[in-house]
């Protein structure tokens, strides 16, 4: 019995150790490939330039039309996805009767299992011309729908974790509220979402990660120019379809136009890396706090 313990906690080990070298082998490339770029690009032009064109015969390598494209998508798509996953965590926590909660919470949840692909054409055929109806300025490639349909797809992130994270909250904290006088509403916004912001907060960090990195949905809709701008209505590319453009292997291994992969993705990793930092300071005072 005791060997058995030992083989699966063994196993177990390698398991959590194993995610541990991917992230070191991933850093490491990235790192590598990366020190190359830089070693024929400044890295001041690279992180403040503002003209991205390193296919052309004068290529400029400012990264900062990709980093506003991403941001740009980002935003909207968290202007999106926040609000509507953490009122439907609230109702699915706080308010649904048991049963119509395990109906919905599985409905909400296939949200997620449909292909990045279909979300953009979806966003490119339908909801951009539906956009046209009412922003005839708009362009047929921008940043808004791919923004919009990325925040539906990260609903179900924010809405799951958040809604376990309320779920986790004791029972008789809630009571304890009621007994004082509180209404349902009141203690679901002023006792219950507070008890459990710290879940919340990771829920919101990880819809962060999730929007940064989507590929597809703005590789289709959004147009891939690299334009500085932070006009929702304009086109713009997103440092995840700039990868995507050249990894699709007209570029030649090697080259420095190559190495901008790495450059791009280290930036990408970067990015993340520092909102999850943010996620998980905050995380931490809040648990200090309460």
């Amino acid at each position: 019995m005791r060997i058995r313990e030992r083989i699966i906690e063994t196993g177990l080990f390698f398991s959590a150790l194993s995610s541990v070298f991917i992230t070191l082998g991933i850093v490491i490339i990235l790192t590598y490939e990366s020190f190359g770029f830089f070693k024929e690009v400044a890295i001041v032009e690279f992180f403040t330039g503002t003209t991205w064109m390193p296919l052309f015969a004068e290529p400029k390598f400012g990264i900062l039309p990709l980093v506003s494209g991403t941001l740009l998508t980002t935003a909207i798509a968290l202007v999106v996805a926040l609000p509507l996953g953490l009122i439907s965590a609230i109702y699915l926590s706080e308010y649904a009767p048991h049963r119509l909660r395990e109906m919905i919470k599985p409905v909400l949840e296939l949200l997620a299992a449909v292909p990045t692909v279909v979300y953009g054409y979806f966003a490119l055929f339908f909801l951009t011309p539906f956009l046209q109806n009412f922003l005839p300025e708009l362009s047929g490639f921008n940043a808004i729908s791919p923004g919009i349909i990325m925040g539906i797809m990260i609903v179900p992130y924010v809405s799951s974790v958040s809604e376990d994270a309320m779920k986790a909250v004791p029972m008789y904290i809630r009571e304890g509220s009621y007994a004082m006088g509180a209404t349902k509403f009141q203690t679901a916004f002023k006792v219950v979402i507070p008890a459990a912001f710290s879940g919340i907060a990771a829920a919101f960090i990880m819809g962060i990660s999730r929007a940064i990195g989507e590929t597809m949905v703005v590789a289709i809709a959004a147009g891939m120019m690299p334009n500085f701008t932070f006009n929702p209505m304009e086109p713009v590319q997103t440092l995840t379809s700039y990868i995507v453009q050249v990894s699709l292997g007209d570029v030649p291994h090697g080259t420095i136009e190559y190495r901008t992969i790495f450059a791009a993705g280290m930036t990408l990793f970067l990015m993340t890396l520092f909102f999850n930092i943010i996620g998980f300071w905050l995380r931490k005072r809040i648990r200090e706090a309460y």
